[in-house]
Protein backbone atom coordinates (compact mmCIF):
# COMPACT_ATOMS: atom_id res chain seq x y z
CA UNK A 1 0.00 0.00 0.00
CA UNK A 2 1.21 3.48 -0.89
CA UNK A 3 0.18 6.26 1.50
CA UNK A 4 0.83 9.89 0.49
CA UNK A 5 -1.41 12.93 0.25
CA UNK A 6 0.17 13.96 -3.08
CA UNK A 7 -1.42 12.04 -5.99
CA UNK A 8 1.62 12.67 -8.18
CA UNK A 9 3.91 11.06 -5.59
CA UNK A 10 1.53 8.11 -5.20
CA UNK A 11 1.48 7.61 -8.95
CA UNK A 12 5.28 7.86 -9.22
CA UNK A 13 5.85 5.36 -6.42
CA UNK A 14 3.26 2.96 -7.78
CA UNK A 15 4.76 3.22 -11.25
CA UNK A 16 8.24 2.54 -9.90
CA UNK A 17 7.07 -0.47 -7.90
CA UNK A 18 5.26 -1.84 -10.95
CA UNK A 19 8.71 -2.36 -12.50
CA UNK A 20 9.58 -4.82 -9.73
CA UNK A 21 8.08 -8.23 -10.62
CA UNK A 22 7.90 -9.36 -6.99
CA UNK A 23 5.79 -6.35 -5.92
CA UNK A 24 2.15 -5.46 -6.53
CA UNK A 25 0.54 -2.25 -5.26
CA UNK A 26 -2.77 -3.36 -3.77
CA UNK A 27 -4.02 -0.04 -2.42
CA UNK A 28 -3.37 3.68 -2.19
CA UNK A 29 -4.38 6.13 0.53
CA UNK A 30 -4.27 9.93 0.73
CA UNK A 31 -4.21 10.31 4.52
CA UNK A 32 -3.54 8.39 7.71
CA UNK A 33 -7.16 7.62 8.52
CA UNK A 34 -7.79 6.09 5.10
CA UNK A 35 -4.54 4.15 5.40
CA UNK A 36 -5.64 2.54 8.67
CA UNK A 37 -9.00 1.57 7.17
CA UNK A 38 -7.39 -0.01 4.10
CA UNK A 39 -4.72 -1.75 6.18
CA UNK A 40 -7.39 -3.40 8.31
CA UNK A 41 -9.28 -4.51 5.21
CA UNK A 42 -6.46 -5.58 2.87
CA UNK A 43 -3.60 -6.47 5.24
CA UNK A 44 -0.84 -5.39 2.82
CA UNK A 45 2.54 -6.95 3.51
CA UNK A 46 4.23 -3.54 3.35
CA UNK A 47 2.96 0.02 3.59
CA UNK A 48 4.93 2.97 2.27
CA UNK A 49 3.96 5.72 4.71
CA UNK A 50 4.38 9.46 4.31
CA UNK A 51 4.40 11.63 7.43
CA UNK A 52 2.95 15.05 6.58
CA UNK A 53 -0.65 14.38 5.53
CA UNK A 54 -4.08 15.90 6.21
CA UNK A 55 -6.67 14.34 8.52
CA UNK A 56 -4.05 12.17 10.29
CA UNK A 57 -0.28 12.26 9.79
CA UNK A 58 1.96 9.24 9.53
CA UNK A 59 3.25 9.28 13.07
CA UNK A 60 -0.22 9.54 14.61
CA UNK A 61 -1.44 6.37 12.86
CA UNK A 62 1.77 4.36 12.96
CA UNK A 63 0.75 2.39 16.03
CA UNK A 64 -2.51 1.32 14.37
CA UNK A 65 -0.84 0.45 11.09
CA UNK A 66 1.87 -1.80 12.50
CA UNK A 67 -0.83 -4.08 13.88
CA UNK A 68 -1.81 -4.96 10.29
CA UNK A 69 1.20 -4.28 8.05
CA UNK A 70 4.94 -3.72 8.03
CA UNK A 71 5.64 -0.02 7.65
CA UNK A 72 8.38 1.54 5.56
CA UNK A 73 8.37 5.29 6.15
CA UNK A 74 8.96 7.27 2.97
CA UNK A 75 8.93 11.01 3.58
CA UNK A 76 10.82 14.23 2.95
CA UNK A 77 11.33 14.87 6.68
CA UNK A 78 14.80 13.75 7.76
CA UNK A 79 14.71 15.27 11.24
CA UNK A 80 16.37 13.06 13.88
CA UNK A 81 13.38 13.50 16.18
CA UNK A 82 10.88 12.13 13.65
CA UNK A 83 13.19 9.32 12.56
CA UNK A 84 13.63 8.24 16.17
CA UNK A 85 9.88 8.42 16.87
CA UNK A 86 9.04 6.37 13.79
CA UNK A 87 11.60 3.67 14.52
CA UNK A 88 10.58 3.45 18.18
CA UNK A 89 6.95 3.30 17.07
CA UNK A 90 7.52 0.15 15.04
CA UNK A 91 8.51 1.27 11.52
CA UNK A 92 10.68 -1.35 9.81
CA UNK A 93 12.50 1.15 7.61
CA UNK A 94 12.92 4.80 6.71
CA UNK A 95 13.67 6.38 3.33
CA UNK A 96 14.01 10.09 2.56
CA UNK A 97 12.60 11.51 -0.68
CA UNK A 98 15.35 12.55 -3.05
CA UNK A 99 17.92 10.29 -1.39
CA UNK A 100 17.08 6.98 -3.10
CA UNK A 101 16.52 5.62 -6.60
CA UNK A 102 13.96 3.06 -7.84
CA UNK A 103 16.38 0.19 -7.40
CA UNK A 104 16.91 1.04 -3.73
CA UNK A 105 13.16 1.41 -3.23
CA UNK A 106 12.64 -2.08 -4.63
CA UNK A 107 15.37 -3.51 -2.39
CA UNK A 108 13.93 -1.74 0.65
CA UNK A 109 10.43 -3.11 0.07
CA UNK A 110 11.68 -6.65 -0.46
CA UNK A 111 13.88 -6.41 2.63
CA UNK A 112 10.91 -5.35 4.76
CA UNK A 113 8.81 -8.18 3.29
CA UNK A 114 11.56 -10.58 4.35
CA UNK A 115 11.36 -9.28 7.91
CA UNK A 116 14.47 -7.15 7.69
CA UNK A 117 14.91 -3.41 8.02
CA UNK A 118 16.08 -0.72 5.63
CA UNK A 119 17.41 2.68 6.65
CA UNK A 120 18.59 5.63 4.64
CA UNK A 121 21.97 7.02 5.78
CA UNK A 122 20.23 9.76 7.79
CA UNK A 123 17.96 7.26 9.51
CA UNK A 124 20.85 4.86 10.13
CA UNK A 125 22.81 7.65 11.82
CA UNK A 126 19.87 8.42 14.13
CA UNK A 127 19.36 4.73 14.93
CA UNK A 128 23.05 4.37 15.77
CA UNK A 129 23.00 7.48 17.94
CA UNK A 130 19.86 6.24 19.72
CA UNK A 131 21.45 2.88 20.49
CA UNK A 132 24.60 4.62 21.71
CA UNK A 133 22.53 6.93 23.93
CA UNK A 134 20.60 3.98 25.37
CA UNK A 135 23.87 2.16 26.06
CA UNK A 136 25.30 5.25 27.76
CA UNK A 137 22.17 5.63 29.89
CA UNK A 138 22.27 1.97 30.89
CA UNK A 139 25.95 2.26 31.76
CA UNK A 140 25.23 5.37 33.82
CA UNK A 141 22.45 3.54 35.68
CA UNK A 142 24.78 0.64 36.43
CA UNK A 143 27.52 3.01 37.58
CA UNK A 144 25.12 4.84 39.87
CA UNK A 145 23.86 1.57 41.34
CA UNK A 146 27.44 0.44 41.94
CA UNK A 147 28.36 3.75 43.60
CA UNK A 148 25.37 3.46 45.87
CA UNK A 149 26.23 -0.12 46.72
CA UNK A 150 29.80 0.86 47.55
CA UNK A 151 28.66 3.88 49.53
CA UNK A 152 26.37 1.72 51.60
CA UNK A 153 28.92 -1.04 52.15
CA UNK A 154 31.97 1.19 52.68
CA UNK A 155 30.42 4.08 54.53
CA UNK A 156 27.24 2.64 55.98
CA UNK A 157 24.92 5.17 54.37
CA UNK A 158 21.21 4.51 54.82
CA UNK A 159 18.87 4.57 51.84
CA UNK A 160 17.57 8.00 52.87
CA UNK A 161 21.10 9.32 53.22
CA UNK A 162 21.88 8.01 49.74
CA UNK A 163 18.80 9.78 48.39
CA UNK A 164 19.83 13.05 50.03
CA UNK A 165 23.36 12.71 48.71
CA UNK A 166 22.10 11.95 45.22
CA UNK A 167 20.06 15.16 45.26
CA UNK A 168 23.05 17.06 46.63
CA UNK A 169 25.12 15.79 43.69
CA UNK A 170 22.61 17.45 41.36
CA UNK A 171 23.45 20.82 42.91
CA UNK A 172 20.23 21.23 44.88
CA UNK A 173 20.04 23.37 48.00
CA UNK A 174 18.86 22.00 51.33
CA UNK A 175 15.47 23.61 50.76
CA UNK A 176 15.16 22.09 47.31
CA UNK A 177 16.19 18.66 48.60
CA UNK A 178 13.65 18.92 51.39
CA UNK A 179 10.91 19.84 48.92
CA UNK A 180 11.77 17.05 46.49
CA UNK A 181 12.05 14.34 49.16
CA UNK A 182 9.16 15.76 51.20
CA UNK A 183 11.29 16.28 54.29
CA UNK A 184 11.76 19.12 56.72
CA UNK A 185 14.80 21.25 55.90
CA UNK A 186 16.15 20.58 59.40
CA UNK A 187 15.92 16.85 58.69
CA UNK A 188 17.97 17.32 55.53
CA UNK A 189 20.62 19.19 57.53
CA UNK A 190 20.75 16.34 60.04
CA UNK A 191 21.14 13.79 57.23
CA UNK A 192 23.97 15.83 55.73
CA UNK A 193 25.78 15.96 59.08
CA UNK A 194 25.56 12.17 59.31
CA UNK A 195 26.70 11.83 55.71
CA UNK A 196 29.72 14.09 56.23
CA UNK A 197 30.70 12.11 59.32
CA UNK A 198 30.40 8.75 57.59
CA UNK A 199 32.27 9.87 54.48
CA UNK A 200 34.93 11.66 56.49
CA UNK A 201 34.44 14.97 54.68
CA UNK A 202 33.81 18.52 55.81
CA UNK A 203 31.91 20.07 52.92
CA UNK A 204 29.18 19.49 50.40
CA UNK A 205 31.68 19.53 47.55
CA UNK A 206 33.84 16.84 49.16
CA UNK A 207 30.77 14.70 49.79
CA UNK A 208 29.76 14.94 46.14
CA UNK A 209 33.29 14.06 45.00
CA UNK A 210 33.27 10.91 47.11
CA UNK A 211 29.74 10.02 45.99
CA UNK A 212 30.52 10.37 42.30
CA UNK A 213 33.67 8.30 42.63
CA UNK A 214 36.09 11.02 41.62
CA UNK A 215 38.37 10.51 44.58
Amino acid sequence: MVVDDNPIVRAALSGSLALCPQVRVSAQAADGREAVSLARRDRPMVTLLDHRMPVADGLSVLGQLVAHTRVLVLTSDASPQLIGQMLRGGARGYLVHGAFDPAELHRAVLAVVAGQGWLSPAAAAVATATLREQADQERARRDLAERRRLAKSRYGLTRREQEVLSQLAQGLSNAAIAHRLMLAEKTVKNHLQHIFAKLGVASRTEAVVVWTGQR
